[in-house]
């Protein structure tokens, strides 16, 4: 199959999403609707599933840059750039989906920051900002690091929960690696700040490594929720 419109009407992307919903196509044909068409023998379904068998998932296909995604056959720049743009709009999505919901939950926090950080090939440190009523206020980048470290002094941490007047903050960052578990670093960072926002009156609510399920773990590391902070 070269052209999408060599396919019956009811099994092309935009005809089935019109008909049954967006969460009918699958990944290479959700890739396909914004890449519109294809290229002399292959279609942009069969892009699509190019890319994911080269990248292995959206995940890691959303970490390329605009500049590596046009070298891909079949993209090109403006390709590129429609995709680039929707893996942003829904990472844009899941932040906008704390304002109003108490980050209450590891789950929660992980389902907001995934989006944002699964494209980050070094480690990014960021601070997550909450009320009385554990409503989300802002979320602030810190500081990036290396592919296995991230170096952050815990005052850089605490000056804008308090510059902010927040109630409590959540720290999140992500293990390039995948893998969530803690470094000894992590642990060490951690407990500084356990005792620094104890000392300063301010609720340090939570620690969340973002990494990605192995095993069929959680892919994420909440110190909370494993009793290390209290």
């Amino acid at each position: 199959m070269s052209n999408i419109n060599d396919l019956p009407q009811e099994q092309r992307p935009r005809e089935k999403l019109a008909k049954l919903g967006a969460g009918s196509l699958s990944d290479a044909e959700l890739i396909a609707i914004f890449l519109r068409v294809g290229v002399k023998g292959e279609s942009a379904i069969e892009i699509g599933k190019r890319l994911l068998n080269t990248y292995g998932s959206l995940s890691q296909l959303s970490r390329l840059t605009i500049s590596d995604l046009s070298k891909e056959h079949g993209l090109g720049m403006a390709k590129a750039a429609q995709l680039c743009a929707s893996f942003e709009i829904a990472s844009r999505i899941a932040r906008e989906s704390v304002v109003s919901t108490p980050i209450n939950s590891p789950q929660l926090i992980y389902d907001a920051m995934a989006p944002v950080v699964r494209n980050q090939t070094t480690e990014t440190l960021y601070v997550m900002l909450a009320d009385t009523r554990l409503c989300h206020i802002r979320t602030i980048p810190i500081s990036k690091g290396t592919v296995n470290a991230t170096i952050c002094h815990p005052r850089d941490i605490l000056n804008p929960v308090i510059t902010s007047q927040a109630y409590g903050f959540i720290l999140i960052h992500n293990h390039p690696s995948g893998n969530p578990e803690p470094s000894p670093a992590d642990n060490t960072v951690t407990r500084q700040l356990v005792d620094a926002a104890n000392l300063m009156q301010i609720k340090f609510l939570d620690h969340i490594i973002i990494g990605q399920s192995i095993d069929g773990k959680d892919p994420y590391y909440s110190y909370r929720e494993t009793g290390n902070i209290f």
